[in-house]
């Protein structure tokens, strides 16, 4: 990691060029503004320690600049005890971080090793994102939060080992992706990449559908069938949803992954495969293997490696990069969403994840008048959300009721005596409270 020391004092100059070198850090120093501006364009630095008070151009001067040259530049700014005005400013400016003098070398040490993590991150993600142009992923991964920066990271150090990995994660966020990301970025990449849904194969067939068949192994095995063992050799196999897995089966699956064989369903014969296994899953594993449901030896055995997929609620600065993605794929028409309600679907929780949001905007473009999607173009249950997180209690309480009647009106097709029914209330105060709060079907 290669760190720039910018201090007009010679001796604080020295004193932190000296520390960092003996920490074994690459350390160019400038005694002022304008030289720093001159080595920052010139040397690739990963970091810069910034003093303010320099005579000529101050801190936040430079600092400025050089976020105009580079907008990625890390920078911690030294400030005069106190300083708390320019420690806000340095921050608005862009600075990373900022300490106040004297130095304390310890703390100073902790920032920049939490510092080269973020620059490894970074230089991680940048591989990735530029070999994601090149892969023909079904969807994109965004990557705008640090904690899906962090998961690129992961996928691309994970991809170069043959171990089996474990993608955890809510229904929605992308594991399906993520899986066949680190596929495609493995010495496997141009092998075959083969899914199986565990929770969409009958317990009955299961066995068939993973190792195949020989004829006349069971009524209807009319041929020889290879399972998806024998289809993924070489490549990776995915087992989606593998909690969904019955547990009569997971011996068989332990073993095929330890020993890398597997018999066809009716024969002695024993075929090798090389077959790269990720799982995923959206259930607590560790939870199941504790109430036996999960055997504990398979489960170490296929989370060797683990990667956990956040949901779209902890990555929210995804969300509108998200929406043009998915502008651009469904939308006929030229369309845009209004701040108002992209700011709607920013705060809405998105239970669903990534596929909900997906499916929205579908929804959305189909059914929208005119070139822009305003907030009341959303669905129900986005506008709603907002109305009953806001307000006061009364109000809070006012908005969960008309979801109700909303939702009691759907699901009886708009017939206000069946909604009434599900409600348990009569027909007359029903019409009352849909006057009351000016609940009325759209279009």
């Amino acid at each position: 990691m290669k760190i720039l020391v910018v201090d007009d004092d010679p001796t604080q100059r020295e004193l932190l060029k000296g520390f960092l070198d003996k920490q074994g850090y690459q350390t160019l120093a400038a005694r002022d503004g304008p030289e720093a501006l001159k080595l920052f364009e010139r040397e690739p630095v990963h970091l810069i320690l910034l003093d303010h008070r320099m005579p000529g151009l101050r801190g936040d001067e430079v600092l400025e600049k050089m976020k105009a040259i580079n907008p990625e530049a890390r920078v911690i700014m030294i400030t005069a005890f106190g300083d708390v005005d320019m420690a806000v400013t340095a921050l608005k400016l862009g600075a990373s971080e900022f300490l106040e003098k004297p130095v304390d070398l310890s703390v100073l040490l902790k920032k920049i090793r939490q510092m080269e993590d973020l620059v490894a991150v970074d230089e991680d993600v940048a591989v990735v994102e530029a070999a994601m142009e090149e892969v023909p992923l079904p969807l994109k991964i965004m990557a705008e939060s640090r904690a899906m920066k962090e998961v690129l990271s992961l996928v691309r150090r994970v991809a170069q080992s043959q171990w089996p990995v474990l993608v955890a994660g809510e229904t929605g966020t992308g594991k399906q992706l993520v899986a066949h990301l680190i596929h495609l970025l493995s010495p496997r990449g141009d092998a075959p990449f083969i899914v199986v849904n565990c929770a969409a194969i009958p317990e009955n067939l299961f066995e068939s559908e993973l190792f195949g068949h020989v004829k006349g192994a069971f009524t209807g095995a009319t041929n020889n069938r290879k399972g998806r063992f024998e289809l993924a050799h070489g490549g990776s196999l995915m087992l989606d949803e593998i909690g969904e897995m019955p547990l009569s089966l997971q011996p068989k699956l332990l073993r095929a992954v330890q020993e890398g064989k597997i018999s066809r369903v009716g024969s002695e014969e024993e075929n090798d495969v090389d077959v790269r296994l990720i799982a995923a899953t959206n259930r607590n594993l560790k939870k199941m293997v504790d109430e036996g449901q999960f055997r504990e030896d398979l489960f170490y055995r296929i989370r060797v490696l683990e990667i956990e997929v956040p949901p779209l609620r902890h990555r929210r600065q995804e969300i509108s990069a998200f929406l043009d993605f998915f502008l651009d794929r469904y939308a006929a028409t030229p369309l845009h969403f209004t701040p108002e309600a992209v700011d709607m679907l920013i705060k809405y929780p998105f239970p669903g994840n990534v596929r909900e949001l997906e499916h929205i905007v579908q929804r959305t473009v189909t059914l929208t008048r005119g070139r822009s999607i305003k907030p009341g173009d959303l669905p129900q249950e986005i506008r709603h959300f907002q109305t009953a997180t806001e307000g006061s209690l009364a109000e809070r309480l006012e908005a969960v009721e008309q979801e109700m009647i909303l939702s009691a009106l759907e699901k009886s097709d708009w017939v206000q005596t069946r909604a009434a029914e599900r409600l348990g209330i009569s027909e007359r105060v029903l019409r009352y409270k849909m006057k009351k709060g000016d609940v009325r079907k759209e279009g």
